[in-house]
C-alpha cells in the first residue's frame, strides 16, 4: 500500500498514513536496545479505510540497517 496507495485485499485507493510517534508512551515502534542506550525506530502504518487492512513500515534505509545490525 506505501508504494501502490491501493490497499492489496479490497482494491480500494483510501489509504490512510499513520505516522508513528517514538516519543509516545507504547508507541508502535521497533526497539534496539545496547548495553544501557535504547533507541526506537519508528514505523509507519498504512491502513485501508474501507476494509481496515493495515501494514507496517520502516521506512528509512539507514533504520532498516540497524535493525539487521541489531537482529540480523
Amino acid at each position: 500500500m506505501k508504494n501502490t496507495k491501493r490497499c492489496p485485499v479490497c482494491g480500494s485507493t483510501d489509504v490512510i498514513r499513520v505516522p508513528d510517534d517514538a516519543h509516545r508512551y507504547l508507541a508502535n515502534s521497533i526497539c534496539i536496545t545496547r548495553a544501557l542506550m535504547v533507541k526506537r525506530i519508528p514505523v509507519a502504518r498504512y491502513v485501508c479505510y474501507d476494509c481496515g487492512y493495515l501494514e507496517n513500515w520502516v521506512e528509512n534505509q539507514h533504520e532498516r540497517d540497524e535493525i539487521k545490525r541489531a537482529w540480523g
